[in-house]
């Protein structure tokens, strides 16, 4: 529940510096950051990385 909060803060943040900067990039920030989150809690399930790819994507 942390890193909700902690996620949304940072996208606030982001959002609105980059409108009264008008710096575009940082935008990016948080679609970077939730894909490094991603990334994080795929490499931490016990199976090898490929067949943990293979099992998300094979979910319907």
């Amino acid at each position: 529940m942390f890193l909700v909060a902690l996620y949304s803060v940072l996208t606030i943040f982001c959002v609105v510096y980059a409108l009264r900067k008008q710096k575009v990039g940082l935008l990016v920030v948080p679609f970077a950051a939730l894909f490094g989150y991603l990334l994080i809690k795929v490499i931490m399930v016990p199976l090898p990385f490929w067949e943990t790819v293979q099992f998300i994507i094979g979910l319907k």
